[in-house]
This record gives structure tokens, sequence and C-alpha cells, in this order.
């Protein structure tokens, strides 16, 4: 595409000062698009320290225009609505000119996009990441009406898998879809040539034992230690400590490092300096530590739910069923006893040729044009 768009951004999640890390993966779309394109991105958030009803912050990360609302918080709901709803008033009027709308979580922030396509005329896509789509039955009955509307007007609804495409038309939201998935920066996530003396494992969550059964995993690591088998299993993610008295338990103290919550640019370092992550998740959408530890060359144990499979060749590693600890276990060894002979270069090659920010970008790009077209 030729021309340069300017592409607004509306973000249901995004990292704020409130949370640094929210929907870090809507900000990598995001500047994905800017690599072609200009980009402003807005999200407004409930702040409890805030002093001010609304206070605006308007700067640009990584070539993004970035605008965040930050909000008084409120119990009254009402008082709730009239903030978010003049914050994004707000930041509206300090947008210039843009030709599209590039949504990031369809409800509620879509209602947004709809409002500016009937009294503004603008054409809006949807990108969609929750995995809370696959465990909901039913919507209650303003929620359906509006999402059903919503994504009946988008021009494109852009799950990151087939799956999560699946599991919304499941829930009546129809629409025209086109799966896009998550980016990985290929330029930090890649090989390197060593690895640790021990077998190291890794796994990098929101440590949710309903959602990732991190118990599960430490389980199945404490039967393996009971067969003599010597390794190190890295437990990352935020608030990871809260398995400290299950490592006990088990009596695994010396196996177990816990890691709190890291910024995204150093995860490369222990996924690269593993020989294995592993991901035993009850359900789930595309994870991005996935495809990055493909980037990086480490081979994958993951459930196959979700969309997992759906980008996962054969070769990178293992699909098991979900809850199959007989299995991990089986598998972990299968890794452990064998003799490092994974293709790191291709597996590299593979997530740079399917989830770079330049591919992902014009990906995006391709729908941007084939919306304004259509547009009158």
């Amino acid at each position: 595409m030729t021309k340069k768009l300017h592409v607004l951004f509306i973000n249901g999640w995004y990292p704020s000062r409130v949370l640094p890390t929210n929907g870090d993966f809507i900000q990598r779309h995001a500047e994905a698009v800017a690599l072609q394109h200009q980009v402003t991105s807005i999200h407004v958030i409930s702040d409890l320290n805030n002093t001010h009803k609304i206070h605006i912050t308007d700067i640009t990360v990584n070539g993004v225009r970035t605008l965040i609302g930050y909000v008084k918080s409120s119990n009254n709901s009402l008082i709730r609505f009239f903030r978010f709803y003049t914050a994004y008033k707000n930041i509206l009027k300090r947008v210039n000119h843009y030709d599209i709308i590039h949504v990031n979580e369809l409800y509620p922030v879509g209602i947004i996009a709809l409002f500016l396509k009937y009294f503004k005329n603008k054409s809006y896509i949807i990108s969609e990441h929750w995995t809370g789509y696959q465990q909901l039955k039913k919507f209650n009955f303003l929620r359906k009406k509006l999402s059903v509307l919503i994504t009946k007007n988008a021009s494109f609804i852009c799950p990151v898998s087939n799956d999560l495409a699946v599991s919304m038309q499941s829930l009546g939201l129809k629409g025209t879809y086109k799966r896009i998935p998550n980016v990985v920066d290929t330029f930090i996530f890649k090989p390197i040539d060593s690895y640790p003396k021990i077998f190291t494992m890794v796994h990098i969550s929101n440590m949710l034992n309903d959602h990732k059964n991190v118990i599960g995993i430490l389980e199945v690591l404490a039967d393996l230690k009971k067969e003599k088998a010597e390794f190190q299993f890295k437990l990352i993610g935020e608030n990871s400590s809260q398995y400290k008295a299950k490592v006990r338990e088990l009596k695994m103290e010396n196996e177990v490092e816990f890691i709190d919550q890291i910024p995204h640019s150093k995860i490369p370092f222990f996924i690269q300096n593993a020989h294995l992550l592993v991901m035993f998740s009850n359900y789930e959408n595309l994870p991005c530590v996935i495809l990055e530890s493909f980037a990086c060359g480490t081979p994958v144990i993951a459930t196959d739910v979700g969309g997992i499979s759906e980008f996962f060749p054969d070769e990178f590693g293992y699909l098991i069923p979900k809850k199959n600890k007989e299995l991990l276990k089986s598998t972990i060894l299968k890794i452990y006893n064998s003799n490092n002979s994974i293709d790191k270069k291709k597996m590299h090659q593979y997530a740079k040729s399917n989830f770079s920010p330049e591919i992902i970008g014009k990906n995006f790009s391709e729908l941007y044009k084939k919306v304004l077209i259509k547009q009158p």
C-alpha cells in the first residue's frame, strides 16, 4: 500500500502506569502497523492515585502516539461511566483526521467505534485476543445486543486464532473474520548457540492456576525428581512466589526458581537459556510466549487447547491433551534424554515469516486497503 494512513487504535487493554504490561500484545500490534502508517493509540483506565477526576497523558512510544486517560476511581457506576465518557471525548478532540479505526477488544470499547461509524462515517476493524470467549456460554442481554451490533458493523474481525473465531461465532457474533496472529519481535527473540549445563525448563504466564495449571506442572516435576532427573525450572510471572508453599511440600526448593514479572525485553534471555518451554494450560488462545519460544529456537511442550495447534509445526515440540500429567512427564523425559537436535534456525525463520512486526503490519495494511476501497 503506497498511501500512508492514519490509523486510530481504540484499546480495551493497553500498558499504562496503572498496569504496565496489560495489553502489551496490543501495543506490539500498534507498533507493527506504525512501521508503515501513522498510528494514534488511545486507552482509558481507572487510577486509584489520580488527584484529578481525569488526567490525560500524550506521549510517543516506539513511533506510536499514545494518549491515555486516567480516571479518578469511584464506586458510583454512573459517575464512573460519565468520567470514562468524558475522558474518551476529550482524547478524541486531540486526534487529528484519521482514516480508519482499529478496535482492540470488541466490548465495551467497540461501542466507541460504532458511534464513530454512525456519526463520523469512520470504518473499523476489530482485533480480538480474549480467552474468555472460549469459556462463555452466553452474554447478558445488553452485552449480547451491543456485541452483535458491533461485529455486524465491523469491516473485518481479526481474532488471533481460528479457534477464537469459532468461539465468537458460536455466541452469535457474525461478521467477516480474518485471522491475524500475535506479533513476535524477532530482532530480540532469536537463538543463541549455547545451552546451560543443567537441563533447564521455563514457564512464563499470568500464574492463574485454573488457567495455566501451574500446580499440575510442579507435581509432574516432583515425579521427575523421584526418577533422579537433574533439572532447573524457572517460574516467571507476576506473583509466581504464590507457589512457594507447594514447592516446599513437593521438596523441590533446589530445583525451582521464582522470578516475578519482568519487562518484556528481558524475556528472551530466559527462553534462550532454556532447553524447553512448558505450558500445561486448561484453555488458551494463542500464547505469545509459545511463538517467542519458537523464535528463540527453544522447543515447546503445550496442551492442545484453543488455537495453539494452528501455529505449531510438529518438529518444534509436542502437543499433549490437557491435564494429562503422565504424558507431560514422559514427553519431558523424551526431550531430557535427547541430543538437542532441534533446528534452531528453522524455528526462528518460521517465526520471522509468520509473526514478525513487518509481516503482521503488512497483513493489517492489506485489510485497511480493502476496507477503504469499499468505503464510499
